[in-house]
């Protein structure tokens, strides 16, 4: 077991942490291709790799590889709502937002979205998990439904039966669940992210 790379866990690593852990080693790169090849590392995109859990013995977390594969971001819509356990369908793309522009990245631990959002709603209602030696960001579960709302073209929520709906059958969430959200962050998003009506009416049907 190679001992340098245990002290990583599951915290994505940059080409330069990772020459650091060897430096004894005169020629880094070929360090990093040969555990690369021998699969103790896993490469998620061009200078960035996270250590093999058979090596380390700590599981990988999706969320944590999201906030350090493109940054600034945070999990988010139907990604944060199924880690909260308010949906049923498991997603198996981890969707984010981030400042900067939209992109995708697919990797051999599965795909990553990022979605762009403006610098006044990006702030509203995000959390910070901590748990086993590292901490991710995530939204919110109000923010998160608001991201997806805003994020969905076809979504128009401008009765409260359309809210009812949409929560019942299109994304399966109980109402139950929903009532027990903050509307605190509902309105805080309804003055700087896009939809502002449709999050509007579903705000309504929290107050009902």
């Amino acid at each position: 077991m190679n001992n340098q790379l245990t002290q990583i866990g599951n915290i994505p690593i940059s080409v330069s942490a990772l020459e650091s852990l060897f430096p004894n080693i005169k020629r880094g790169n070929q360090k990093i291709r040969l555990l690369e090849r021998d699969r103790q590392i896993i490469r998620l995109k061009k200078g960035l790799y996270v250590c093999n859990p058979e090596i380390t013995g700590k599981i990988l977390s999706t969320e944590l590889i999201a906030n350090h594969l493109y940054t600034p971001s945070y999990v988010s819509m139907s990604s944060a709502l199924r880690y909260y356990g308010l949906i049923p369908e498991a997603v198996y793309t981890k969707q984010s937002m981030t400042l900067k522009h939209s992109k995708d990245f697919d990797t051999p631990l599965g795909r990553f979205e990022y979605t762009h959002i403006s610098k006044k709603a990006f702030s509203v209602g995000l959390t910070n998990i901590r748990k086993d030696g590292y901490a991710f960001v995530i939204a919110t579960p109000e923010k998160a439904l608001c991201d997806l709302i805003a994020n969905s073209p076809n979504v128009n929520l401008r009765y409260l039966k359309d809210a009812v709906t949409y929560l019942e059958d299109d994304i399966r969430m109980e109402l139950d669940d929903f009532r027990q959200m903050k509307p605190e962050i509902f309105e805080e998003y309804i003055n700087v992210g896009k939809k502002a009506d449709s999050i509007r009416t579903l705000l309504k049907l929290l107050y009902k």
